[in-house]
């Protein structure tokens, strides 16, 4: 998206994920505890939309023998994921593309957190399935990020939902049905169903929900060991 470019949005980052996710801290320390279930203590782990570089941060204080690879398009967002790093930038790989500039090689774990929203459904099975190219077979993917059902009455309703949780947590949202609006023109919104048969058809063969917040979404998924 094109407001990731944008210097005063990008210095605004930090605060918006915290308010409009519920348990984001909680969310990365789980995404961390499914990785390690499977990735070695020295493994090397591919972040996708690392920008910002919360996650990043958590990993690399959580499992400092890790290799981390950290991917995002917008050289600001990959800035300001060198700045929450601080003194664990030097540990960390930052680079400046999409999925198809990470090395193709094997990474025992990948993680892409709330990013996938933002793709095309073309874009998010290219994705998955770059990432799947990308893992040693049973290697883990985390990932989350919205996913709403196709009802437009229970789509609605989550997304009222996911509004008046960020309004709680001091965002200002002057206008809600605007803000929703938005979310529904904006984000390529998927079923959770329809999620899991990505995965399926990526290369993924088994999937698990780890984590519901409203309108969010998280899975667990492993690399089938033919592609």
């Amino acid at each position: 998206m094109s407001s990731f470019n944008d210097p005063q949005a990008v210095a605004r980052y930090t605060d918006g994920p915290l308010r409009q996710v519920p348990g984001l801290h909680a969310l990365h320390r789980m995404a961390g505890l499914l990785l390690r279930e499977h990735v070695p203590s020295d493994g090397r782990v591919l972040v996708l939309g690392a920008g910002g570089g919360m996650e990043l941060k958590a990993f690399a204080e959580a499992y400092p023998q890790w290799r981390l690879l950290g991917v995002d398009p917008s050289a600001p967002m990959l800035d300001l994921a060198a700045d929450t790093l601080g003194p664990l930038a030097s540990r960390v790989e930052l680079l400046e593309g999409y999925i198809d500039a990470a090395p193709a090689t094997g990474f025992d774990g990948a993680a892409c957190l709330l990013t996938m929203h933002f793709l095309s459904i073309e874009e998010r099975l290219h994705t998955l399935r770059e990432l799947r190219r990308r893992l040693k077979p049973r290697a883990p993917l985390v990932m989350a990020h919205h996913s709403v059902p196709d009802a437009p009455g229970e789509r609605m309703r989550w997304l009222q939902r996911h509004v008046a949780f960020m309004a709680s947590n001091g965002m200002p949202v002057a206008d809600a049905a605007r803000s929703i609006e938005a979310m529904a023109s904006r984000l390529t919104l998927l079923s959770p169903e329809a999620e899991a048969g990505l995965l399926e058809q990526a290369g993924f063969d088994r999937h698990d929900l780890f984590y519901a917040a409203f309108t969010f979404k998280g899975w667990v998924a492993y690399a089938a060991l033919q592609p």
